[in-house]
């Protein structure tokens, strides 16, 4: 029987989202993958438990996140049956619709019908009444915003998840969303977005402005894209990696020379901080507190332990911020 860590909130900060009662811990855990349904539960189990021993208190999922699509939602069931529903009212448990899910024209994109029915297959997969935060997953070009805004107000108000929350919307689409949800009577709790030190276009086109000035929090995911800020590539490309397999995400002609030289030297940086360099990659993210909370996902127990870490270190010098702005722009 599991029992979680006693002094499992000493030590990691919980940064408030936005202008809410919600308080997101520094670093969440997202099951995009390792956690579906060709991997090995008891492993999901451990990695889950660890996390939340750690004070890890946010899961982050999504509809489709497995693969087989469906399987993560179904995994991290079994972990709450198994472990950790007497900890239900300590944990923010969130999933997000939006991408192709199911076949014909009611499984993809925005409209009300879709995430709705979505949203209500995610709850039966977990097993849970409501989940804190539905995401609409990617904005729809073709439905309109009213629609998939009133498609998160009527979820909210049916009482199936307590906030909502966009991703991958960029400045302009955020901006019509929040306002369209603020008209409606729902305030947006949060944005996801991917964002790293080698892909800033969410300060670079304004988001990160657009959401402070708006009161909306924010959750970045790939803060180490995908790998590459971590040590792993600082030699070359492991066999076994995501960029030595068959990933679509992360290929070997990403892993450049000129990238290479980078990460050695962001790491060198690391090194004289005393971290290694994914805890520096995510502290740089969550640095001067503009984002809520780093995303992280784990294929291993260490990972989840060497993330944690960050939060002992999240203060830079500017000599330190300039340094980095040099290597990252160079």
């Amino acid at each position: 029987m599991y029992i979680a860590n006693q002094d499992r909130y000493q030590t990691m900060p919980y940064p408030r989202c936005g202008k809410s009662g919600i308080k997101l811990p520094a670093v969440s855990l997202g099951l995009w993958h390792n956690f579906g349904g060709l991997q090995s539960l008891e492993k999901a189990r451990e990695m889950a438990a660890l996390a939340f021993d750690l004070g890890i208190t946010h899961f982050d999922l999504a509809n489709n996140y497995g693969p087989p699509y469906g399987s993560a939602e179904e995994t991290f069931g079994q972990i709450l049956k198994k472990d950790l529903l007497p900890y239900r009212d300590e944990l923010i448990i969130s999933t997000k619709a939006g991408w192709d899910m199911w076949p014909g024209p009611y499984g993809d994109f925005g409209s009300k019908k879709y995430l709705v029915a979505s949203l209500d297959q995610s709850l039966k997969r977990m097993g849970l009444d409501y989940v804190d935060i539905f995401y609409h997953h990617r904005p729809d070009p073709e439905t309109p915003i009213e629609e998939t805004m009133d498609a998160l107000a009527h979820i909210v108000r049916s009482g199936k998840a307590l906030y909502v929350g966009i991703s991958n919307y960029n400045a302009a689409q955020s901006k019509l969303a929040i306002s369209t949800l603020k008209d409606m009577g729902v305030h947006c709790l949060i944005h996801q977005f991917s964002y790293s030190m080698l892909r800033r276009l969410p300060e670079e086109d304004g988001l990160i402005d657009l959401l402070e000035a708006e009161g909306v929090g924010s959750i970045a995911y790939s803060p180490l894209s995908q790998g590459l800020l971590t040590e792993r590539y600082l030699k070359g490309i492991p066999e076994d990696s995501r960029a030595g397999g068959a990933s679509v995400f992360l290929q070997r002609d990403n892993i450049t020379p000129k990238l290479l030289a980078k990460l050695q030297a962001l790491n060198e940086i690391a090194s004289s901080r005393g971290q290694s360099l994914a805890q520096l990659a995510l502290a740089w993210v969550l640095r001067g507190g503009r984002v809520t909370s780093v995303l992280i996902g784990a294929s291993k127990l260490e990972q989840i332990r060497d993330c944690r870490k960050t939060v002992d270190n999240l203060s830079f010098t500017q000599d330190e911020l300039n340094e980095i702005e040099k290597i990252i722009t160079k």
